[in-house]
């Protein structure tokens, strides 16, 4: 399978609106997953990535396979997805408007996103961040690297599969 890559989203206005080359979508990815979330609410590009993130994790440890394929990687800001990103950093520290469509969004993506919402949605972006923190996948990700450094380490879908199980 071909990794989407950023730079074929070419910007459509402004506002951050972003359109995949054909050649690169496919249905259930990483952009589905998100409009799932921005269906239940408007919400911070940092809540967001976060929601992405625990929807992901929480998948592979209920379901033992993936919910999207694009990996999140160990910011400094806890785990985030590249991609998704690059689509949302225009909004800043701003609201990312909700979608209404959902004809696009895969049934299984609408109903997971609603039970992962449930469960964190009435935290803001800075708690999530603070929870990812304290996680051994963010935490083994990281390795012994210092809070304000940089680095795209991978968190690992075992780590995650195997923390978030332990949890049960």
């Amino acid at each position: 399978m071909s990794r989407i890559n950023y730079k074929d989203f070419v910007p459509v206005n402004e506002k951050a609106e972003f359109t995949c080359t054909e050649a690169f979508r496919r249905t259930g990815d990483i952009f589905d997953l998100a409009n799932a979330f921005l269906n239940i609410d408007s919400m911070t590009h940092k809540k967001l990535q976060k929601l992405c993130y625990y929807a992901k994790a929480w998948y592979l440890a209920l379901y033992d396979k993936n919910i999207v394929d694009e990996s999140f990687e160990a910011w400094i800001d806890g785990a985030v997805q590249p991609y998704l990103y690059h689509k949302y950093r225009a909004y800043g520290f701003g609201y990312i408007p909700m979608v209404f469509d959902t004809s696009g969004i895969p049934e299984e993506f609408l109903s997971f996103a609603r039970e992962v919402y449930a469960s964190y949605g009435h935290l803001d972006g800075y708690d999530l961040e603070k929870l990812n923190h304290s996680e051994e996948p963010w935490l083994n990700a990281r390795g012994d690297l210092k809070p304000w450094q940089s680095c795209e380490c991978i968190i690992t879908e075992d780590d995650m599969k195997s923390y978030y199980r332990s949890l049960l």
